[in-house]
């Protein structure tokens, strides 16, 4: 299972907009196309407020949805994938029983003058991806950079991609996006073999498989 989590506000009791989850549902067809034959389900996550707020209300949201999970299918394992506030939620929800892998993109993170650093510890037995574009003018990449470190120090299976020139949406190289999440999807849920730059980069240490460059064409002839 994939529960995807879009992007939201930092403070906000509104309710989500419907543009923010039709946003995600592409993403979530193409992911499931991927998975077919696995038998991969994927959902949207809808928040019940589009801010993050001072309770981490997407977080909350998240692991309500992993409860869902569980209480619907059953025992199967949970990836969360999120983008900008999405990806933070991901991260902070990846304690729960159910989640065995964490998809975060270009996730919009606390500066390193918080009060408090965003924790890492519940990370440990997850499978962690966190992508980044270069040129991401909303959500630091070198923020992402520096928690990927201390996730790493937790968690040897973490590993953080860059995409060169790209921006927060992910836009400019999407194909190779979407191939790479859909590679670490299945390799995470279903023990599938990585492409070979995902193995190199969960193998490297720190900082070479925390600043891999996402190859132009990734996906184009993956070798599994």
């Amino acid at each position: 299972m994939v529960l995807l989590l879009p992007d939201g506000e930092t403070d906000s009791r509104r309710r989500p907009s419907s543009l923010s989850y039709a946003a995600q549902l592409p993403f979530a067809r193409t992911l499931a196309r991927a998975g077919a034959e696995d038998g991969l389900a994927v959902h949207v996550v809808r928040y019940r407020r589009r801010g993050w707020n001072s309770g981490a209300d997407p977080a909350t949201d998240a692991e309500w949805a992993a409860d869902e999970v569980r209480r619907r299918y059953g025992d199967v394992p949970v990836c969360l994938a999120g983008h900008g506030m999405g990806g933070r939620a991901a991260l902070r929800a990846a304690g729960h029983a159910a989640v065995t892998s964490v998809l975060a993109m270009a996730p919009w993170l606390p500066e390193a003058s918080a009060p408090e650093p965003e924790p890492v510890k519940h990370l440990a037995g997850r499978r962690v991806l966190i992508v980044h574009g270069t040129n991401d003018a909303r959500t630091d990449p070198e923020l992402s950079y520096r928690l990927a470190e201390r996730v790493k120090k937790t968690n040897r299976d973490t590993c953080r991609f860059e995409v060169h020139s790209d921006g927060h949406g992910l836009r400019r190289h999407r194909f190779e996006v979407v191939a790479l999440a859909a590679d670490f999807v299945r390799g995470s849920l279903f023990a599938r073999s990585y492409a070979r730059p995902v193995e190199d980069a969960f193998a490297a240490p720190p900082p070479l498989g925390l600043r891999m460059p996402l190859a132009a064409g990734f996906g184009r002839s993956l070798r599994h």
